[in-house]
């Protein structure tokens, strides 16, 4: 190994310990549990307000609406802020940024409860604002492995289940009495210690190994001009990527954060465990579907693959809507299958196609910036589409509007990658079959 990888791998070393690391069933457990829990108990202070239906205000036309984009709006926030923190953050200033971050986002909420309505809304804008930067300072502790995607995976896995799990959290504590403005916070509460403690073994897990770097180039702080140059050398690909990512995550967005409605419309009675039910088949599917790509060791070909995956993926969104359309399939299986269908290409970006894409290349940098710089545009969408739906769109059905939307993600989505698709093989022809580190 170059001294360049190794003073970049040392310097991957947040915390040393005497732990059987060396065992690589022991570092791969520990690695998937530490990133799950970790990004689980962060969705505790994110998503169980949606577990409410604030009917009880005194305006209660849009309210629910209000208070999901104004969340979103200081998550998107977070997200162009994180192109710049997440990219240049040290390995050893991730922990305490991590929890000061969820810390902020607490007193956010203890805050919604606090404050009469309307001014609350503020409160869930402050509330998004720190915690859309957590998911790349976890990632950062995973990248650049050769079981990153395995990794990633569990990390991935925790948002589609945690969703779930945590409105059926926010569901049990209202129906234990709990005030809906104060249900936030109380959920946030019962994440806190559980969150301290998936933190410690986030710190704990090793730099990667010259093995590691070997297969998976040196990742490193990224300033203002790498970013730029890296962007500049992909940017055909890159923004179709990121144009197929955008819209997934905008519908992404509308299935979580209004799945009660969404369930009620499609005639299922949205008990607590049906929420958890539903992301736990997700779940599975998701997990085999990529992290198995962790077994193709060429990153050309895995980088291919993962798009191919995506593809195919979007593909079942449309199977589902015209199977629902001809009364084929009931509600559940219908949010399984196109809950499946969108997370399949969410999480290859995430896990696959942007650590893949450094790994062949070899370009000094993070996928850190690459993810963020896709989910930013991301969620600036959903945002938008929030905004359409309060002014402009339909009022009261958000059915139509989650279906409408499907049809034009399976469309686009698929189109995009196409692109990405094409853009990405000339590019490859380009690149020697083992590409040397940059300097």
């Amino acid at each position: 190994m170059s001294n360049d990888a190794s003073s970049a791998a040392a310097a991957m070393s947040p915390g040393q310990s005497r732990l059987p690391f060396h065992n690589q069933a022991f570092l791969s457990v520990w690695c998937v549990v530490a990133a799950f829990g970790t990004y689980a108990c962060m969705y505790g202070f994110r998503k169980p307000f949606t577990a409410g239906t604030y009917t009880s205000e005194a305006f209660t036309d849009g309210f629910k609406t209000w208070l999901v984009m104004a969340q979103v709006l200081g998550y998107t926030i977070s997200k162009f802020v994180g192109i710049k923190v997440i990219s240049e953050m040290t390995p050893a200033r991730r922990a305490a940024t991590l929890l000061g971050l969820v810390g902020f986002a607490e007193v956010a909420l203890l805050l919604f409860g606090l404050v009469p309505s309307p001014y609350n809304i503020a409160c869930l804008f402050l509330n998004g604002l720190p915690l859309g930067m957590v998911f790349g300072l976890v990632l950062g502790f995973l990248e650049g492995r050769k079981m990153t995607e395995a990794f990633t995976a569990g990390l991935c896995s925790s948002f589609i289940l945690a969703d779930g799990v945590t409105k059926s959290v926010g569901t049990y504590l209202l129906q234990a009495g709990v005030p809906e403005h104060w249900m936030p916070a109380t959920a946030g509460l019962l994440f806190l210690l559980p969150l301290a403690g998936f933190v410690w073994m986030l710190r704990r897990i090793p730099a990667p190994t010259a093995e590691d770097v070997a297969a998976r180039s040196v990742r490193a702080p990224m300033n203002g001009a790498e970013r730029r140059a890296m962007f500049l050398r992909y940017a055909p690909g890159l923004i179709a990527i990121t144009l197929a990512y955008l819209l997934v995550t905008v519908l992404r967005s509308i299935r979580a954060d209004f799945a009660p409605e969404i369930w009620a419309a499609l005639g299922a009675k949205a008990d607590p465990s049906l929420f958890t039910r539903s992301e736990m088949w997700v779940v599975l599917g998701v997990l085999l579907v990529n992290g198995f790509i962790v077994l193709v060791r060429d990153n050309r070909r895995a980088f291919f693959l993962a798009v191919a995956i995506s593809m195919a993926g979007l593909g079942l969104i449309g199977v589902a809507l015209l199977a629902r359309s001809a009364g084929m399939i009931d509600p559940f299986a219908f949010m399984v299958l196109l809950g499946f269908g969108l997370y399949v290409p969410y999480v290859a970006v995430q896990t696959t196609i942007f650590e893949r894409l450094i790994a062949m290349t070899r370009d000094k940098g993070n996928i850190g910036f690459l993810v963020y710089l896709a989910d930013s545009f991301g969620y600036l969408g959903y945002v938008a589409v929030m905004v359409g739906k309060n002014f402009y769109g339909v009022k009261g059905d958000i059915l139509v509007l989650f279906k409408t939307m499907s049809w034009v993600v399976t469309v686009v989505a698929i189109l995009s990658l196409v692109v990405a698709l094409l853009f990405f093989i000339r590019r490859a022809r380009t690149l020697p079959a083992d590409a040397p580190a940059n300097p």
